[in-house]
């Protein structure tokens, strides 16, 4: 998964204190100035959602907007699932 989020720019894994994520941590991309992919860590799994926030700063602090989840339980090796990212990345 590093090199997914090192070719993407997944930001560092951090605490969700918005309860959105119910505190799991997560990390983040942005796909433009108000929306971004999102992958929480919920114990051994990843599930993958894409948001809406007013700004970045907003991430793990506030819920978002709108949050829709797009792939649960990622796995890399999937190609749909790797597809998943790049329609809104590539």
């Amino acid at each position: 998964m590093e090199n997914v989020y090192k070719y993407f720019q997944f930001s560092p894994y951090f605490k969700d204190e918005s309860e959105a994520f119910s505190g799991n941590e997560i990390c983040y991309a942005e796909i433009n100035l108000k929306h971004f992919l999102v992958f929480e860590k919920k114990n051994s799994t990843l599930n993958l959602y894409v948001s809406k926030y007013k700004l970045r700063s907003e991430i793990g602090k506030k819920p978002p907007e709108i949050l829709e989840l797009l792939v649960e339980s990622y796995d890399k090796s999937i190609p749909e699932h790797r597809i998943a990212i790049k329609q809104y990345l590539d």
